[in-house]
């Protein structure tokens, strides 16, 4: 996921601002691991109301299923680097450091402890669920992509937009908001094949096991409601807003990066239901996620708010 992001990233940003990109995508791996281990992962899943408060999941001091570390840690790194895309070109790198620390140390934790850990108030797997039933997120639409693109979307509104995005350097605004084209087109369409290739990793991966009887039929599940989503997902994206541009301006275009970021946007509508829902319904669901896609996109431009690669609406 890691290197699918970095290649999304380094293909959609000015070519000057590729070697700057791609630190923060390290830093985001690095940074995230060392605060994962630190503080997050017990913050996560030992046990305590509102987060963990105690146990051998700190520092890993106390707490050898190292493979269940490995796992949870990279759902914290791929919340971090979601921003990276988002703030690109215009933060500051020691910030940017701060930041990869501080949200997978505190953050992100906290919301994984309220939905995945057994104490927490929103778990489905807590005795006592919220309203009886608690909430169903089997591999993070909610948890891990959701809270990164909030977060992305503050830290968008904090920094503002990039100089000649919206505003020019004496900062008048412009007549119409200017579009930095993209460097490779090739990166992007490489970077948006390998996200969908993690992302098996992601939901089928998130039966935590294959050999027990059932499991390896949730799995397969997972890969074709996964596939169906991100398909119709990147059909839908695409035709949607080919029709509001030919509404608009009354000529067809297909836009290749609406066509990538709305198969990006059906694979994290489906990742939380990917295990529960039949494979017509997660056509609907990439159909649906297509269209939220677009219609969030343009309404971050109308906000006035710079997306460097549109990872928010995702």
């Amino acid at each position: 996921m890691q290197c699918g992001f970095a290649m999304l990233c380094a293909g959609s940003v000015r070519q000057k601002n590729v070697k700057n990109i791609m630190l923060k995508n390290i830093l985001d791996a690095c940074g995230g691991a060392l605060g994962y281990w630190a503080i997050g992962f017990g913050v996560a899943y030992e046990s305590g109301t509102f987060i963990g408060t105690s146990g051998g999941r700190f520092f890993l001091n106390d707490y050898t299923n190292y493979i269940d570390f490995f796992f949870q840690f990279t759902f914290a790194a791929t919340a971090a680097t979601i921003v990276a895309g988002t703030v690109a070109e215009r933060c500051k790198m020691v910030a940017y450091l701060c930041y990869s620390i501080f949200l997978t140390a505190f953050v992100y934790p906290v919301v994984v402890h309220a939905i995945w850990s057994s104490d927490g108030f929103l778990s489905a797997f807590n005795p006592d669920p919220v309203r009886g039933v608690g909430m169903i997120d089997f591999a993070g639409s909610g948890v891990v992509h959701m809270t990164g693109g909030a977060t992305a979307l503050v830290a968008a509104i904090v920094l503002g937009p990039r100089i000649g995005r919206f505003y020019d350097e004496d900062g008048n605004p412009l007549d119409k908001p200017h579009t930095f084209p993209a460097h490779s087109v090739a990166l992007q369409v490489l970077g948006t094949f390998i996200l969908w290739f993690g992302w098996y990793g992601f939901n089928p991966g998130s039966t935590l096991a294959i050999s027990p009887a059932g499991y390896g039929d949730v799995a397969a599940l997972c890969a074709v409601t996964t596939t169906l989503s991100a398909a119709a997902g990147a059909v839908s994206a695409m035709f949607t807003d080919t029709l509001l541009g030919f509404i608009a301006e009354g000529e067809a275009e297909y836009d290749l990066t609406m066509c990538m970021n709305g198969c990006l946007g059906g694979l994290v509508g489906i990742t939380a239901g990917c295990s529960v829902v039949e494979p017509w319904a997660s056509v609907i669901i990439g159909l649906i996620s297509g269209i939220v896609y677009v219609g969030a996109s343009k309404l971050l431009v109308l906000l006035k708010i710079d997306d460097a690669v549109d990872a928010i609406p995702v």
